[in-house]
């Protein structure tokens, strides 16, 4: 296990802002003490995506738009909050799963600058999913909506950190995927998703959610970071390690699944 960083979390909450988000934060360190708390801290940048992604649908809403038009900007923001990398991310690796080619193609593969029909059609049905549940969520309340949003923002970057968690290795010897692979130790990534799902269950709580909009919380994070899991476990398997194009697509599929499992039921 990596001795425990002596970085100041300051320096972890810009890796985390910098490189997850377009906000102007300047990354002062790129070491793996750096990136080791910057992912730790990712979750917070989650936050702030989630929480920026609920202003425009709680607007909408409010001057009537209705459920549909406020979910396609709630699920607009995020993209562009991350200069669509982590759906750049699940096209890539769509098309690099789908290619069946032996590990390396595959990794050439997702390096294009082209998207496959592999690559689009995940995009397509991840980006419909996503409208489809934070609508369904406005429409019961919008503060069921928010919920939704913010937490599913939080749960995709609760899924990087345990991607990046230690005996987990990068495919490539460069990029992204590279500079984070492993940096995170294993209880950090225990007592991450616990302290979101706690967190979570406790807004639930206090929103008027009721016992069943907590137990939702709850199931939403547990079963959106299992779906960042199994995706990340099919990466390593196929390409030999994560990518930063992996990166990006364990947050989709992970904060989708989150999403779906936020707005079931009334």
């Amino acid at each position: 296990m990596p001795a425990p960083s002596k970085t100041p979390w300051s320096d972890g909450l810009r890796f985390a802002f910098g490189t997850l988000t377009v906000f102007p934060v300047r990354v002062s360190r790129w070491d793996r003490d750096a990136a080791r708390a910057g992912m730790l801290c990712a979750p917070l940048a989650g936050l702030a995506v989630g929480l920026c992604a609920a202003v425009p649908g709680v607007l909408l809403l409010g001057l009537g738009a209705g459920p549909l038009v406020a979910a396609v900007a709630s699920v607009a923001v995020p993209a562009v909050l991350t200069r669509g990398l982590h759906l750049d991310g699940l096209a890539d690796t769509a098309d690099g799963l789908g290619s069946g080619k032996p590990a390396e193609d595959a990794l050439r593969i997702m390096k294009q600058s082209d998207i496959g029909p592999f690559g689009v059609v995940a995009v397509v049905l991840v980006l419909l999913a996503q409208v489809a549940a934070v609508a369904r969520g406005y429409g019961d309340s919008w503060e069921r909506g928010v919920f939704a949003v913010v937490v599913a923002g939080v749960v995709a970057r609760v899924a990087l950190t345990l991607a990046a968690r230690g005996g987990v290795a990068a495919a490539r010897p460069e990029g992204l995927g590279a500079a984070v692979a492993g940096v995170v130790p294993g209880v950090g990534a225990v007592v991450v998703p616990g302290v979101v799902a706690a967190v979570a269950a406790g807004g639930a709580a206090v929103l008027g959610l009721g016992w069943g909009g907590v137990c939702l919380a709850v199931a939403g994070v547990v079963l959106g970071v299992g779906g960042g899991e199994v995706l990340l476990r099919r990466c390593v398997g196929r390409f030999g390690g994560v990518t930063g194009d992996v990166f990006g697509a364990v947050a989709e599929a992970a904060g989708t699944g989150c999403l779906t499992v936020l707005v079931l039921g009334r």
